[in-house]
């Protein structure tokens, strides 16, 4: 099984807690079902997870259960993606660094004081490239580029941003699980082939006794 991902049982004996609270707080969307992963394995059909996403989710839930209720868990998890964050709290908060706050203005060509959990997510796909080294500004101003250009649902515990470098040009992409792909804004997709249906002509073409 991938790295990535953790199964039911392991994540149970992990964080301490019952199957029947695992699947209540899935009700109560603490959550979210599109974690709840079916995959075969050799003993059958068993569920899997997004690994860091759940470990920190539940470590979360556990925190906050001892003064709020479910529901008022579930309010403050739901409101994250429809607020605004004020630059200042987020980085005394060591949310987000002053650096990749400079790199944003520069993109936009103008002083941000208050960004959206979109722009949140784009600074912090900013900072996990700027800790692993090597990241030159202009690659950092492609990937805030993408994000603020592309209008694609990053929820999605499987979407990637790829970073690409040849012969001195960097580009980034944005692979999602369903396969689709979105470029930064000065890259031209050229040409895109579905290899599915190129398969099935190999294998009509190949029985049907000319080869």
């Amino acid at each position: 099984m991938t790295p990535d991902l953790i199964s039911k049982k392991e994540l149970l004996e992990l964080t301490g807690i019952s199957y029947g609270q695992l699947y209540r707080w899935k009700r109560k969307k603490l959550i979210p079902e599109e974690w709840f992963i079916r995959k075969s394995t050799f003993t059958g059909q068993e569920t899997f997870f997004p690994r860091e996403a759940v470990l920190a989710r539940i470590q979360k839930i556990q925190a906050w259960k001892e003064d709020r209720s479910l529901d008022e868990i579930a309010d403050l998890l739901s409101s994250v993606s429809t607020s605004v964050w004020k630059k200042s709290e987020l980085i005394e908060g060591n949310v987000v660094s002053e650096v990749a706050f400079q790199w944003l203005e520069q993109v936009r060509g103008e002083r941000v004081e208050t960004v959206s959990h979109r722009t949140v997510l784009a600074l912090l796909v900013l900072e996990s490239l700027l800790q692993d080294g090597g990241l030159s500004q202009n690659e950092g101003k492609i990937v805030l580029r993408l994000f603020d250009t592309v209008t694609a649902d990053f929820q999605n515990h499987r979407a990637q941003v790829l970073l690409l470098r040849k012969g001195g040009v960097t580009t980034a992409i944005l692979a999602m699980d369903e396969g689709k792909i979105h470029v930064d804004p000065d890259t031209e997709v050229a040409d895109r082939i579905q290899l599915a249906k190129c398969v099935e002509k190999m294998k009509l073409d190949l029985t049907d006794g000319g080869v």
